[in-house]
């Protein structure tokens, strides 16, 4: 189904960039709880589903999020910064806990010790960033970032890379430079649709001055 032909009562419709991803970090905390109250192979498809929606999050941040804030408001690189630095240092958690099983003894502290910076990270982006976006973001605008993110969530690479925050630093990653290039498309697609849209208004605003 399109994003314009969302039907109502469908949970994404309707969602600014913000919203949506405030879902995501409800639907994070989550899963980190179904992986350390499960086990055995439920255990192994709460992790792997936990895995994917951490990438697919983070991916789209980096994509369209991040991005934007930079300039939308006063500090915003450094914010930014922050984050990034945030994210890179929950990859590493998170690359090093892939490689056990999830029945191994150092799985369950080291999938703690994900959570928590990974906990720590969602609050300071809705503190630090989203806040700001929506004070300094048009609604208009949201929207168009949200539309890039759910295009984006369906192509994103299922596992993050540790150290790997934008797509230009992905062109030497082999497999991963694909992922990623199909992502920005996909991003770029929606976002110059929306634009072209909207230029296509103010071109039928501008003729209908001249005949005023």
């Amino acid at each position: 189904m399109q994003d314009d032909e969302k039907q109502i009562g469908d949970p994404a419709a309707g969602e600014d960039v913000v919203a949506l991803l405030m879902r995501q970090h409800g639907q994070i905390h989550s899963l980190f709880d179904e992986v350390r109250l499960s086990e055995g192979e439920s255990r192994k498809d709460a992790f792997s589903r936990l895995v994917r929606l951490l990438a697919v999050h983070e991916t789209a941040e980096e994509e369209v999020v991040h991005p934007h804030a930079r300039s939308a408001f006063d500090g915003g690189d450094d914010v930014v910064q922050e984050r990034l630095a945030e994210e890179n240092a929950a990859k590493e958690i998170l690359a090093r806990l892939e490689e056990l099983d999830p029945g191994d003894p150092k799985f369950m502290p080291m999938l703690l010790s994900l959570r928590d910076a990974v906990l720590v990270h969602a609050r300071a982006e809705e503190r630090y960033e989203f806040a700001q976006l929506r004070r300094n973001s048009s609604p208009t605008r949201l929207m168009a970032m949200a539309k890039a993110v759910r295009a984006a969530e369906k192509i994103a690479p299922t596992h993050p890379h540790p150290g790997v925050e934008s797509a230009s630093a992905n062109v030497m990653l082999g497999p991963m430079a694909a992922l990623v290039d199909r992502t920005r498309d996909a991003i770029r697609a929606v976002m110059d649709k929306d634009q072209d849209k909207e230029e296509g208004r103010g071109r039928g605003r501008s003729r209908d001055a001249d005949k005023d």
